[in-house]
């Protein structure tokens, strides 16, 4: 009887401490998680403490088709991950593995003056070579996208092995979720070449955290290394940061990157959400200007036309998200992502003569099949009138020369529109 009671009391002792222990942990830990990474005064973008969307009201913007089932927990990325958990989902099959026949920069011709190569590295990683300048886009080679291990995996290789990648001079970094911002590959990337990167207020804390130092490199032989921070709007040139050895860049034909608008939202851990902001990107180079819409959903629709107002001339490459925009059946936007309908409709209010869709067939993230937005995309440009080479899915690791820019959409439009939509209705 004695023995009995002993047992009670150890086992009540032991769970009273593991109520106080859960109960600390609901209280500590959210507080713990939580990350300041921007001070600052109020503006059209920033509350005082967190970013926002401007073009949206509190929550989800009202024109989100997932908005009430966000709340409601069961048609949104909220219900969707806990039917993915439970096997309850139903979600098209995606492979394992995809085949990836890597490209080799340093093996092809360098490009010459005029010239534009872009390859399509996966996910949101694209390589972007000038005479002079090389550029990289939410650089990602971890096989897992997410902290500690934990997150969706790679079902494709990188399309450049790490190794092959020629002296990067820029990368642009447009959020902090892990498929974006990946430290390790942002980490060896600026051990090894010192590149200029550009972002948005906060994430310089996250990338400072991570090892890459916003302190000026003293001892490089070609040029100083920075961090700059741009908030939407902002620009800056960059010419004199970048190897004078070639001589291709008189102050004429500087570099300049403007951060622009998007729709997003950010989080490393959940708790910090909104604590630094997401944009998109103009970049003009003396071969033309290329525009990076990060990651997005459509919101209202005019941060395209922002974007192709700051550009210094046409836009020569624009690389838009396609992918991760459905999270139920028939779903064909959400909040923070655009899907093919809304890409076609950027890359028209972009003027832009090439597109590059990305963000699509490296992790799952949503409810689509593997290959629905390269798809669907392709007829959704085809009721656009759009000609089928000017916004068109590109094998990981192709590299393709970029057209030079045209004057006006009229130079790019296809035939006259025709458009199946039950094709499009059809696609998982």
């Amino acid at each position: 009887m004695r023995m009995i009671s002993a047992v009670a009391r150890w086992t009540g002792t032991i769970v009273l401490w593991i109520v106080v222990a859960l109960l600390l942990t609901v209280t500590i830990v959210p507080r713990f998680l939580d990350r300041v990474y921007y001070e600052g005064p109020p503006d059209g973008n920033f509350d005082g403490a967190h970013f926002f969307n401007p073009d949206e009201g509190e929550g989800e913007w009202s024109g989100d088709p997932t908005r009430a089932a966000v709340k409601g927990g069961s048609r949104g990325p909220g219900g969707f991950l806990l039917r993915w958990i439970t096997g309850a989902d139903q979600r098209p099959a995606w492979p394992d593995h995809v085949a990836v026949a890597q490209a080799r920069p340093k093996a092809l011709p360098p490009v010459k003056p005029g010239e534009m190569r872009a390859t399509w590295i996966g996910h949101a990683s694209v390589l972007i070579e000038t005479p002079g300048l090389n550029i990289l886009t939410d650089p990602i080679w971890s096989d897992v996208a997410g902290p500690l291990g934990i997150g969706p995996h790679r079902v494709a290789a990188p399309g450049i092995a790490f190794d092959d990648l020629p002296r990067i001079d820029l990368i642009v970094v447009s959020h902090n979720h892990y498929d974006h911002m990946d430290m390790a590959t942002l980490k060896r990337l600026w051990e090894r070449d010192r590149p200029v990167i550009v972002t948005s207020p906060g994430n310089e804390e996250i990338l400072a955290a991570g090892g890459v130092s916003t302190e000026t490199c003293n001892h490089c032989l070609r040029y100083d290394a920075l961090v700059m921070v741009l908030d939407w709007g902002r620009s800056e040139f960059i010419a004199d940061r970048l190897s004078r050895d070639t001589g291709l860049f008189p102050r004429e034909l500087d570099v300049k990157v403007t951060v622009t608008r998007n729709h997003h939202w950010s989080s490393r851990w959940g708790a910090d959400r909104n604590r630094a902001l997401w944009s998109s990107f103009v970049i003009d180079t003396p071969s033309g200007s290329v525009f990076f819409a990060g990651d997005t959903g459509p919101g209202d629709m005019r941060w395209p036309d922002e974007a192709r107002r700051r550009a210094a001339g046409p836009i020569r490459l624009a690389i838009i998200p396609i992918g991760a925009f459905r999270f139920a059946p028939g779903q064909m936007w959400s909040g923070s992502h655009v899907g093919p309908k809304h890409a076609v409709e950027a890359f028209e209010r972009l003027g832009a003569t090439t597109g590059l869709p990305i963000h699509w067939g490296t992790f799952r993230l949503s409810w689509e099949g593997y290959d629905t937005p390269p798809k669907m995309l392709a007829l959704e440009a085809q009721c656009a009138g759009l000609p089928a080479d000017r916004f068109a899915a590109h094998r990981i690791g192709a590299s393709f020369m970029v057209p030079a820019a045209a004057r006006s959409q009229s130079d790019v439009r296809g035939p006259k529109p025709r458009c199946d939509q039950a094709a499009i209705d059809a696609l998982p």
